[in-house]
């Protein structure tokens, strides 16, 4: 029990901290192009991650490891930052976050796929009611540029997904912080060279509110969030604890409507509301 709701406080420790992600990406991209801005807090990432990983004589992850952080990267250092930057370009953060209630879905198949977990039967039905709330608002946004950013959003659920299934599998062997830290590493020298390639021909002009947007997505989005994510989804069950997911919209909404001054509709209120219930049900039958 104790160990379990360890899993769980650390768990929404990190969802408080993802909240702020697309907020933030949305800030960001007002100063820096969305390949950039991927490739660059990666490799930010990765520089904290590999000094923390030498100061703490941390042990190196075994040659058999290094196909799943590999699979980790993908989802979580490349996947969901990409297509999350090209999204907002199309929708607000505040709609985008609506998106965001259908991780504990994507995260629960891998889990399955991925993590050998096998939820009780009444944990999927409340899982696909909370997807289908969302999936029922998505259909509503019919402009093209909803459309676009919508489809890029759902993507970028999937990779999260897989990346959040895999890093937790590998978490309870390597620890959490130490899992997210060989991911950036693995990623790095694709990342690296990336951003560099992509960096703007001056940094000259970029308000600061593109700035604070992209050191919270290098810093906290990338690397702290997942300290705690990794240690709650391994400590307190992946597909479990991934239903705290469903919880970041709601929180996401203040923020973009406090430090984007984003409009927040009554439907996506709803929306949020009505898949936060789904959360407790779906607790309740997890395991």
């Amino acid at each position: 029990m104790k160990i379990a709701l360890n899993g769980w406080l650390s768990g929404f420790i990190g969802v408080m901290i993802f909240a702020g992600s697309l907020p933030a990406t949305r800030a960001a991209i007002g100063g820096f192009d969305p390949l950039f801005l991927t490739c660059a807090r990666a490799t930010i990432a990765a520089l904290l991650g590999g000094a923390l990983l030498m100061v703490l004589r941390q042990k190196r992850p075994a040659l058999t490891d290094i196909p799943a952080l590999a699979i980790t990267a993908l989802g979580v250092v490349v996947g969901f930052p990409l297509l999350t930057a090209l999204a907002v370009q199309h929708i607000s953060s505040a709609r985008s976050m609506v998106f965001l209630g259908l991780l504990p879905m994507s995260t629960a198949i891998f889990a399955v796929l991925r993590g050998g977990e096998r939820p009780r039967p009444v944990f999927w039905l409340f899982s696909l009611a909370g997807s289908a709330i969302i999936a029922g608002y998505a259909l509503g946004g019919t402009a093209g540029n909803m459309m676009a950013g919508d489809g890029l959003m759902i993507a970028a659920i999937i990779f999260c997904g897989l990346g959040y299934a895999e890093g937790a599998k590998l978490s309870r062997r390597l620890g959490g912080w130490q899992v997210i830290s060989w991911a950036l590493l693995v990623a790095v020298p694709v990342m690296l060279p990336a951003a560099i390639y992509t960096a703007p021909a001056t940094f000259s002009g970029i308000a600061m509110p593109a700035w604070l947007g992209f050191a919270y997505v290098s810093v906290f989005s990338m690397l702290i969030g997942f300290i705690f994510w990794y240690h709650g989804l391994a400590k307190g069950g992946i597909a479990a604890v991934g239903q705290l997911q469903l919880i970041q919209p709601f929180m996401g909404f203040a923020l973009a409507a406090l430090l984007l001054h984003e409009s927040i509709s009554w439907a996506m209120l709803a929306v949020a509301g009505a898949t936060i219930m789904c959360v407790f049900g779906a607790k309740r039958y997890a395991s």
